[in-house]
């Protein structure tokens, strides 16, 4: 490694190189790092630079070190809840993250025959689209489409959800408060122009979410798509067993057929 041209303090260089590494995914989260004697001879520099290096980082939450183990990368993926019907903005401010959004498109588009029929309005209805990137203090963490009957929001596009929740002025504004919702969670890989969007390096794994949103009253207020990245975020659930443990056991279930597939 070439330290000549570069001013800063050796072991900031050796910061820096592997703070990017852990933000590109270069190194996971709970992987280890190299020894000491291989960082030494990856960054041409001595191991009290190396040390420093590793110390500061430590302190910055990025890293951690297990006497006798080795160093490993903190998994600092935020826990998000797969019970609870939150807006974006409201649950990471419950984490105390700084919630705003890049606007990429916010338009009135007519209804297909599949918004027609999820979104129950007629053929050709008026539907806001909302295409938002969304940055958790300031990084992009999310991609979210949504889609919203026009009728039942007359206007809405009329505020800036660079900075407001969309959650915040449907309930507020126009008194439609979101009840519950049917959502599919599954991962896959990124494709370009998610990873431009979400600053991956490609191959990066996302989770993308498939959200239907009710009212009270059963009727769909919101469809929305999302990408997620994978290596922020984490999900928990609370199960509980609801049959008496001696009545349960655990079964082989025939395969089903196409008639029984889920046709979502």
């Amino acid at each position: 490694m070439n330290h000549e041209l570069r001013p800063e303090p050796l072991y900031q260089i050796v910061m820096e190189s592997i703070l990017q590494q852990v933000k590109t995914g270069q190194l996971k989260a709970t992987e280890r790092l190299p020894s000491e004697s291989d960082l030494c001879r990856i960054y041409s520099v001595g191991r009290n630079t190396i040390r420093r290096a590793i110390s500061e980082l430590v302190n910055q939450g990025v890293l951690r070190t297990v006497p006798g183990v080795g160093t490993f990368v903190v998994d600092n993926r935020l826990d998000k809840t797969a019970e609870y019907l939150f807006g974006f903005t409201q649950e990471m401010q419950l984490h105390g993250r700084k919630v705003t959004s890049k606007v990429l498109e916010a338009k009135i588009i007519p209804a297909d025959t599949f918004l027609s029929r999820r979104l129950q309005i007629q053929l050709g209805g008026e539907v806001v689209f909302l295409y938002r990137v969304r940055l958790m203090d300031d990084e992009p963490t999310a991609i979210e489409r949504a889609y919203l009957p026009h009728k039942l929001f007359p206007g809405l596009l009329k505020y800036d959800f660079s900075m407001l929740s969309l959650y915040e002025i449907i309930s507020s504004v126009y008194g439609k408060r979101p009840d519950h919702a049917d959502q599919v969670i599954e991962a896959s890989l990124a494709t370009s122009e998610v990873a431009n969007l979400l600053d991956l390096t490609l191959p990066a794994v996302i989770l993308v979410f498939h959200r239907e949103t009710h009212l009270m009253n059963g009727q769909v207020i919101e469809l929305v798509d999302s990408e997620l990245r994978g290596d922020r975020f984490r999900f928990y659930t609370t199960l509980q067993l609801h049959s008496m443990t001696d009545e349960f056991s655990f079964r082989r279930l025939p395969h089903p057929t196409e008639s029984d597939a889920n046709p979502y």
